[in-house]
């Protein structure tokens, strides 16, 4: 997004051009980013067990996420006092989608684990639009030259199955792979709930590897200020937020709703408050399926909680 757009006499609406994230430049080059975040695309959604769709996640995300490229001059939040990613001080680039091979989970996971790993050598934060939660895997192995890092997933499942019928790298598997990585310090799990993905081994073997698990009606009763007391201060966090974590009410555009979900400020007011107490590192955003929403309410809501968590990143690693 040009901060001249105004000056130049170019309004560039959001129905306006080519839909990158936010409107923000497309960098074809990976040996040349230079950004503070850097967008990845992951369209995959053969890991799924139920509906597919995913694989257009990224497509839908991006198009919305045009509604909120009016910040010429920042988004101003006047309850925070803060004008989040003025121009000025914003280096955002959409780097595009990795390359999928049709029936190939591990070929495209491996091309996924490419591009974060060229966001990370380039010293940028790297922020995955999913693609079902499977490829929350190749995205932690690219961390693997990397300092440790808390995982913290917000969901409705806890995707925490080692293996079946022979399937390990599922979306029901993607946190007990990262329990298997040494670089992972830890997993705090968020907005479990009722029927999962898991069964009660799971559950066991989880909290036996070190997870901290806390569903919807826990941060309700307990707080964020508890919740934000189990997950360590000062690290590196990755965030993993499936929009299933969500209430179907607001985000019925996914593979797996569940009821009894979350809304979109006791995320933003979670995340918020976990960015002030470390460092987030990456992130994805999964399981956006544009085709089941008609309002397209579900891909409105990623977009907007992701710009919203990319301004405070950036706002407070600066201030840092």
């Amino acid at each position: 997004m040009n901060s001249n757009t105004y000056d130049k006499g170019r309004l560039n609406l959001p129905f306006v051009g080519i839909c990158t994230f936010g409107k923000y430049p497309y960098l074809e080059d990976w040996n040349n980013i230079n950004a503070d975040v850097a967008i990845l695309g992951a369209p995959f959604d053969s890991g799924t067990q139920y509906r597919s769709g995913a694989r257009m996640g990224p497509r839908g995300i991006r198009e919305a996420s045009t509604l909120f490229s009016f910040g010429h001059n920042g988004a101003y939040d006047f309850e925070d006092d803060i004008t989040y990613l003025p121009a000025d001080k914003t280096k955002i680039v959409d780097i595009g989608d990795a390359d999928i091979i049709h029936t190939d989970t591990k070929k495209s996971h491996q091309n996924i684990k490419y591009g974060v790993k060229k966001i990370l050598e380039a010293n940028s934060i790297p922020v995955i639009l999913g693609g079902d939660h499977s490829i929350n895997i190749p995205c932690i192995d690219a961390f693997e030259n990397q300092e440790p890092i808390h995982l913290i997933q917000i969901d409705a499942h806890l995707d925490f199955v080692n293996e079946r019928h022979g399937v390990k790298y599922g979306h029901g598997n993607p946190m007990m792979r990262a329990s298997e990585k040494s670089y992972v310090s830890g997993i705090t799990q968020i907005g479990i709930r009722n029927v999962s993905s898991t069964a009660k081994e799971g559950y066991i073997e989880a909290k036996k590897r070190g997870s901290k698990i806390f569903s919807v009606r826990d941060m309700r009763s307990q707080g964020i200020k508890t919740i934000l007391k189990e997950i360590p201060k000062n690290k590196r966090y990755y965030l993993t937020i499936d929009i299933d974590a969500f209430d179907p009410s607001i985000a019925s555009g996914t593979g797996t709703p569940s009821h009894g979900g979350f809304y979109y400020y006791e995320i933003l007011e979670f995340v918020d408050a976990l960015i002030k107490q470390g460092r987030i590192e990456g992130l994805d955003l999964v399981e956006v399926a544009p085709d089941y929403d008609l309002t397209n309410s579900t891909s409105t809501l990623a977009a907007q909680l992701l710009m919203n968590i990319i301004g405070r990143i950036i706002y407070h690693k600066n201030a840092k």
